[in-house]
């Protein structure tokens, strides 16, 4: 049996706890008057990763590899749920990135138990360009539930997140037919109306993508998506707080409007994210 003890404080109240671990699981958890400068924390959960250290889950630069890779540094930044974010392209390239994604997850334990399902960001997205974003707005097409069951067959029922807007005549019902399944359906990237928007929610849509961005740098004051997702407590909203997707004083109004249980953080980090990790490589961590 491999033990080691693993001194440091709390998050929760600043106080010294010591951890026994026993071949690579937590045995026992108990105060400690010891503390110094190592904080003790559960796993971080990112539902929004694109890509990390130079790896991509998109495009031709997706291989079982650079999943396997970019689970491996972002481990060691303390992340240890993650949903890779497949984003808009055409139905074989993104059906591509969802098999590789599920192959990883069979030959490796460790990645199966990093990434518990799949987010879709797109295609169903807005085609305006204020409101698209990095979307190729080639690839933006209304949702289809045929296209959904062949995402699902490519990855084995790995799709556990998709991104929408809710304009298309379409949204209701496919919105209640990814939730009757299980499915969690988010809205974003969008110029949809209030009435669309409550629609969607109507239908079982319960998340907002990135709120505050993915929209037009210009809006209507009084009646546009932020405003409609906000006062909305149906919805919970992810943020990207970086200072510069969102400044700090709105991200400070948007959480108190939404309400701290109603907000979570995600990076939407892509492969250009954590350049100090790029000389990390999928060096085996799950044989250690």
């Amino acid at each position: 049996m491999r033990a080691e003890v693993i001194v440091g404080r709390d998050p929760a109240t600043g106080q010294g706890i010591r951890l026994r671990i026993e071949d690579d699981k937590i045995a026992s958890m108990e105060p400690s008057g010891e503390a110094g400068d190592l904080w003790l924390s559960a796993g971080l959960i990112d539902l929004q990763v694109n890509g990390y250290a130079g790896l991509d889950f998109n495009g031709s630069n997706c291989t079982v590899e650079s999943v396997i890779g970019i689970v491996d540094a972002l481990l060691a930044t303390g992340i240890t749920s993650l949903a890779p974010t497949v984003i808009t392209a055409s139905e074989i390239m993104m059906t591509r990135s969802l098999k590789i994604i599920a192959e990883a997850r069979r030959l490796h334990p460790h990645a199966a138990d990093c990434i518990p399902f799949v987010h879709v960001e797109g295609p169903h997205l807005s085609p305006l360009n204020d409101y698209r974003g990095g979307h190729p707005e080639e690839h933006v097409r209304p949702p289809s539930l045929d296209e959904f069951d062949r995402w699902q067959q490519a990855s084995g029922g790995l799709v556990g997140l998709v991104t929408m807007s809710p304009h298309f005549d379409e949204s209701a019902p496919y919105i209640a037919n990814l939730v009757a399944h299980g499915v969690h359906v988010s809205l974003g990237h969008m110029h949809a109306t209030a009435e669309q928007i409550r629609c969607a929610v109507d239908a079982g849509a319960r998340l907002s993508t990135h709120l505050g961005n993915g929209i037009a740098a210009v809006l209507p004051r009084h009646s546009n998506p932020i405003w409609s997702q906000l006062a909305d407590d149906r919805l919970t909203a992810s943020f990207i707080a970086d200072g510069h997707h969102l400044p700090q004083e709105t991200f400070k109004a948007m959480t108190q409007a939404k309400g701290l249980k109603r907000s979570f953080l995600v990076s939407d980090t892509a492969r250009a994210g954590g350049h100090a990790c790029w000389p990390i490589r999928h060096t085996g961590w799950w044989q250690r």
